[in-house]
């Protein structure tokens, strides 16, 4: 059908129909026009959702990473709370129980740290297993209060190479007294 043909079979139309056709014609396009509307928003809502989506989840892998660090954190004020005022190096390694041929222990100057007190000490200890080398690190390190080893030096001794001469050098971190920079 040619648009001759059309016009001319919608002006043999009585008004009535005309109208009829023109209402309904006007409906088919309003709900063409409501489900682009609709169908626009749909995909408005979806691109949303998944940005959101998107969103959780690095907020899930945040909350991960928080945790973690706030567990690490409260184990160190943990530590940090089992110090006392009169611990001290030499407590704590006599604590640990291990015990070389000669061991003596050296204060040194701590280094400076905002809000805490480091007391340092080089320990020295000859004679010991490397078990009892290893226990000594890992008790040191990993006890109830916040001990680091900031030099190592073991040596074999060349009388007896199962024995082992330790020389580290631990810093004792405790809070800062009350009043002081």
């Amino acid at each position: 059908m040619s648009r001759e043909d059309i016009v001319s079979a919608l002006q043999g139309l009585d008004s009535r129909s005309r109208q009829r056709l023109g209402i309904a014609v006007a409906v088919v396009l309003a709900v063409i026009v409501a489900v682009t509307v609709i169908n626009g928003n749909i995909s408005k809502l979806v691109r949303k959702r998944a940005a959101r989506e998107a969103d959780i989840a690095e907020m899930m892998q945040l909350k991960l990473r928080y945790q973690t660090a706030s567990a690490g954190a409260q184990r160190l004020a943990n530590r940090l709370m089992a110090t006392r005022p009169d611990d001290s190096p030499a407590k704590i390694v006599e604590e640990i129980g291990i015990k070389g041929r000669a061991s003596q222990i050296k204060p040194v100057k701590g280094e400076e740290i905002p809000g805490y007190v480091e007391d340092a000490a080089e320990l020295r200890m000859e004679g010991l297993t490397a078990n009892e080398a290893v226990n000594l690190i890992y008790r040191l390190e990993k006890g109830a209060r916040p001990v680091t080893v900031k030099k190592a030096s073991i040596k074999q001794r060349f009388d007896d190479p199962s024995k082992l001469d330790l020389a580290l050098t631990i810093a004792l971190i405790k809070p800062a007294p009350a009043g002081s920079k």
